[in-house]
């Protein structure tokens, strides 16, 4: 016979199983709606496709339909805007980024001229003298060996030509990656320094579409018009760059703004010069040449006056030249109109 604490045992040991059961029964649940949840999260609800997140926008979106399925997404990730230089110290999560514009590529210690400790206070004369000890073995151990001397030499070649020429930062990145290509491939030999640094930059400018005359570039350096002229043919026939034709309207915008003209005439240059390329007279003309005669002319066109003198010191190209150029450019524009 049961007693009754045997019954009260079994009878709160099938509670106990049930109860079990039920848990089970939830978190099995819970688990499958979790899963499906995912499973939605991943997949698009129109298509099935899968989904991409972009966070340039904010966005996720369907790989496949292009369908907007989340927006206004908060950008979790780290803030980097600093409006003044103590929040950009305070924000500063690593060291600068590597450049090609150094020879080291900007990953070497740089031991700061100023004799200050941290707290900016004054340095004592012993400790100064060992700055100054340090400072000049830094520079020595900088350069190892004859290669790095030399693309030091060129690449600080390199930045001040770009810097009297007002090229942009991209253009002497390029300029120092084909620098740094000529000398892997011991194209140096019997060529100058300044010479191929000097190529370099005149061919970075016409790649990236701000190009510089053969003129204006010897102005800057340090090597003769016909030496340029001749090591940038090499180096572009022996690294195989590509580089088009300068085109006589990349020059436009850089001489109205010099001679103060407006977008009016800027556009009336622009014109001329597409009218001469169908009648094909900018066939073996110089670039330079056409796009200042088209500027004087379009100037007049414009009732914004310039004088010759003005236009050929901006473009450094002869009077004589832009008056032929500017009757060429005029007579192929009423060709044009009466064709």
């Amino acid at each position: 016979m049961m007693t009754d604490s045997t019954v009260r045992r079994r009878g709160t040991e099938r509670e106990n199983e049930s109860a079990a059961d039920d848990h089970e029964t939830a978190e099995r649940e819970e688990n499958e709606s979790e899963a499906s949840e995912r499973e939605s999260e991943v997949v698009c609800p129109e298509c099935g496709g899968n989904l991409t997140a972009d966070s340039e926008h904010g966005e996720t979106v369907c790989q496949d339909c292009g369908l907007v399925v989340e927006e206004d997404e908060i950008d979790r990730g780290p803030e980097w805007r600093a409006f003044d230089s103590a929040e950009k110290d305070q924000k500063s999560r690593v060291g600068a980024p590597t450049t090609n514009m150094m020879h080291d590529k900007g990953l070497s210690t740089n031991i700061d001229w100023r004799d200050q400790d941290a707290y900016g206070n004054s340095l004592d004369s012993r400790q100064r003298q060992k700055m100054q000890r340090l400072r000049k073995w830094n520079e020595r151990f900088r350069t190892r060996d004859s290669k790095e001397r030399n693309l030091k030499q060129a690449l600080g070649e390199i930045d001040r030509m770009a810097s009297a020429l007002g090229l942009p930062e991209n253009v002497r990145e390029t300029a120092s990656v084909i620098y740094r290509r000529a000398l892997d491939e011991n194209l140096l030999p019997g060529r100058s320094i300044e010479g191929v640094s000097t190529s370099s930059v005149y061919a970075a400018a016409r790649q990236a579409g701000v190009p510089r005359s053969l003129d204006e570039v010897a102005g800057v350096s340090r090597v003769e018009k016909s030496e340029i002229a001749r090591t940038y043919r090499y180096v572009v026939r022996e690294l195989g760059l590509e580089v088009a034709p300068a085109d006589p309207e990349s020059y436009v915008p850089r001489f109205a703004s010099d001679l103060d003209l407006s977008e009016e005439a800027e556009n009336r240059a622009r014109k001329l010069l597409g009218n001469a390329k169908e009648q094909g007279v900018h066939s073996g003309k110089s670039p330079v040449g056409l796009a200042a005669a088209a500027v004087y002319a379009a100037s007049l066109l414009t009732n914004e006056k310039t004088t010759q003198a003005a236009v050929s010191e901006v473009a450094d190209i002869s009077e004589v030249t832009i008056r032929n150029r500017y009757h060429e450019l005029l007579e192929a524009e009423q060709d044009l109109a009466f064709a």
